[in-house]
């Protein structure tokens, strides 16, 4: 089979496009063939060994994984021992970080693991977008206890946790300004954020509203910066690290105080996930947001180029069979 592999980290250029031997699904396991994939931050992280302590549990020197891949939507072809058989010919759409795989022609996932049946009516490409922002999302809004009717703030809401972000808590009955380039305010609007303000010729931080919440969905942000936007018992949450681990960090001081502070989204380990996310698939509360530039497997080395540039617009389609 194809697949996009590389032995090392680094930069977009170290992926190739090689014929690696198809995987057999072993006991309790799936066989997929990959009919859509992404390339998304969370591959662009592991791919470039960033930041450098999670090689740790990746791999030193080299990374243990050489097919990376986290998203996918597919059709199960073949089941492992244990695994009924009816599973063959389902159409099925998952996320498999730390077990990666996923851009290739083929990859073996648990019977168990995160995924789901894609939903009648829902294409491969929308499916195989629905899971690294939503999971993300979902971890926000339970960890920072996000209630109805609170204001939320979601900076950098035209990416995939962002968009999912926007979507999620309009479902919850939050009440949500998004802070994006001008020229997709109608897309965030059609999310469900009320308010819309422009990065490109506003400043969010000099915003006279305060909000319960701010959502930094992209990294690019900080709680020192955000401070000023909270009420006295706001919470900042970002859905990356930070400088020097900076959010895990100041999530375990800040709930110390009674004022201000700072939430880190560890996602959920919950078995029911997938289910709720083809659940809200189906109903159409989620509308995973697809970037209009989309490539096939040949061409991931420039889809992980355009990432790394941030331009995105939600989610990075890779066709690839």
């Amino acid at each position: 089979m194809l697949a996009a592999v590389r032995e090392r980290y680094g930069p977009p250029e170290l992926v190739r496009v090689a014929e690696v031997p198809t995987p057999v699904a072993g006991p309790g396991e799936l066989l997929v063939r990959v009919r859509c994939t992404t390339v998304n931050r969370t591959d662009s992280a592991y791919r470039a060994g960033t930041p450098r302590l999670t090689r740790l549990l990746t791999g030193v020197p080299r990374p243990r994984a050489t097919v990376l891949g986290t998203e996918f939507a597919g059709e199960v072809v073949a089941v492992g021992a244990g695994v009924p058989d009816s599973w063959v010919g389902e159409r099925v759409f998952g996320y498999v970080e730390g077990r990666f795989g996923a851009h290739a022609e083929f990859l073996t996932v648990p019977a168990d693991g995160f995924l789901s049946r894609v939903p009648d009516g829902v294409p491969d490409d929308v499916a195989a977008a629905a899971t690294e922002g939503a999971h993300y999302a979902v971890a926000v809004l339970c960890r920072a206890r996000i209630e109805p009717g609170e204001d939320v703030l979601v900076y950098g809401a035209t990416g995939a946790i962002g968009s999912a972000t926007v979507q999620l808590l309009r479902v919850l009955g939050a009440h949500v300004t998004a802070v994006c380039d001008g020229s997709r305010a109608d897309l965030v609007r059609g999310l469900g954020a009320e308010r819309v303000i422009d990065r490109t010729t506003e400043e969010f931080l000099a915003d006279p509203h305060r909000y319960d919440v701010v959502v930094d969905a992209v990294g690019k942000t900080s709680f020192r910066r955000c401070r000023r936007l909270l009420r006295p018992r706001g919470r900042f949450v970002s859905t990356d690290l930070g400088r020097f681990w900076q959010n895990p960090v100041l999530a375990l001081v800040t709930p110390l105080s009674r004022g201000r502070r700072v939430v880190f989204p560890v996602p959920l380990q919950d078995p029911a996930l997938p289910a709720h996310l083809r659940d809200l698939l189906a109903s159409g509360e989620l509308r995973p947001v697809l970037d209009e530039r989309r490539w096939p497997l040949s061409g991931i080395v420039e889809a992980y180029r355009y990432v790394d540039s941030g331009q995105k617009t939600g989610s990075v389609v890779v066709d690839v069979g």
